[in-house]
Order: C-alpha cells, then sequence, then structure tokens
C-alpha cells in the first residue's frame, strides 16, 4: 500500500495543478454556484471528469513512449520538463489581478454559445450543464500538454498498472475536491471571488507545475 501513496500523492499534486488556476471555467463555475448549486456541482463534476480522461489518455500512451526512447530518456525528461516550464510561465505571466466580470473569456463564451456569453449556463439541467462543462473543458488544449508532458517524463514510475491507477485516483479526487469547493464558495459568498484571490491561485497552481517540472529535470533520489 505504501508503494502506491507516492504516485496517488503526485496525482494530487498534478490535479491540483491544472485546477487550480481560476481561468474561465473557474469563473463561469463560480457564477454557476450563486445561481443554482446543484447545477454548479453537476459542472464541476464535468470539469474534473475531463481532467481525469486526459490524465488517464496519457497515463496510458505515456509509459509506451518513454518505454521506447529509453536510449535517449534524459533528453525526453528534459523536454517535458521544458513544456511544463512553459506552461507555468504562460500563466503566472498572466496572474494579474484583474476585475472579475460577469462575463467569461471571450473565446470560451464564444464556444459555449448564447448561454456562454452570457457568463453562465444557468437554467440547464444537470445532466445538460455537466455535458455542456466537459465540452467547454476538453476543447482546452493545454489540460492534454500538461497530462502528457508529466507522463510522458514518468513513464517507468507509472508503468505499473496499481501505479498508474493510483496516480489516476489522485488526479481525480484532487481536481474534483478543488472545483467543488469553488462551488462551495460561491454558494455561500454569494458574490465573485476577488482579483487578488484569483492571483493567488494562478501563482499556487503554477507554482505546482513549475515544481514539477524541475522535479522531472533534475529527479530526486
Amino acid at each position: 500500500m505504501s508503494e502506491l501513496m507516492t504516485p496517488a500523492l503526485a496525482g494530487a499534486a498534478a490535479g491540483l495543478g491544472v485546477a487550480m488556476p481560476m481561468g474561465a471555467m473557474s469563473v463561469l463555475l463560480l457564477q454557476e454556484a450563486m445561481r443554482h448549486r446543484r447545477t454548479a456541482m453537476a459542472a464541476a463534476t464535468g470539469i474534473a471528469v475531463v481532467d481525469l480522461g486526459y490524465a488517464a489518455l496519457a497515463t496510458a500512451v505515456g509509459p509506451w513512449v518513454a518505454s521506447h526512447v529509453s536510449p535517449v530518456e534524459a533528453w525526453v525528461r528534459l523536454a517535458s520538463a521544458a513544456v511544463l516550464l512553459a506552461i507555468a510561465a504562460h500563466g503566472l505571466a498572466g496572474a494579474r489581478a484583474k476585475p472579475v466580470t460577469g462575463e467569461a473569456d471571450p473565446g470560451t463564451a464564444a464556444a459555449a454559445g448564447p448561454a456562454g456569453a452570457k457568463g453562465s449556463v444557468t437554467g440547464l439541467r444537470p445532466a445538460r450543464t455537466f455535458a455542456r462543462y466537459v465540452a467547454l473543458t476538453a476543447i482546452n488544449p493545454t489540460t492534454a500538454l500538461y497530462f502528457a508532458a508529466l507522463t510522458t517524463a514518468q513513464g517507468a514510475t507509472l508503468g505499473s498498472g496499481p501505479a498508474g491507477a493510483a496516480f489516476l485516483v489522485g488526479v481525480g479526487v484532487a481536481s474534483l475536491l478543488w472545483q467543488q469547493s469553488l462551488v462551495t464558495l460561491g454558494s455561500l459568498a454569494g458574490a465573485r471571488i476577488s482579483a487578488t484571490a484569483r492571483v493567488w491561485t494562478f501563482r499556487l497552481g503554477y507554482g505546482l507545475v513549475a515544481a514539477y517540472a524541475l522535479k522531472i529535470a533534475f529527479p530526486l533520489p
């Protein structure tokens, strides 16, 4: 059991790394929670399901890729670390205090259609809300790239079935708990999260990504 704790904790850190930075989806989720907690819980679950799905796909493919590039494993590890550092740097560069308006980012609003243009999918039943948030989250390529780089670099660690499963459990639980925490915050506070709080979620989330990158580039004994 103890040997599964390490990949589970690694998965939890990975899940928080991708879930914590508050972008357009988090804003939409908070606004949904202010209006209807039940549909917001479905939306939060949809976001976590996509995170888990991308992690599962990457975990299935990553070890296979790693096993076929063993002669250049160090270079693959460094390339993966570079990708993660680039994601972290880009995210941290955008971590500026901005007022949270009633609308989502333009790209997400366009993808959401008329409901997204209003910054909310209020009025949809939980099942439809779940599907809508799955679709909106799935079109973000950063999540897929993040898990692909992470799992390819750790192919040997996640090569066994139990270790990979423990990693995925960690990712799914951490992402779901974070998203549901946002639902609770939105439903209880009744007001949008402050700009300062959003900045700190970016810093913490992308800080985890950067720490992961450094661990991959310079593995601890």
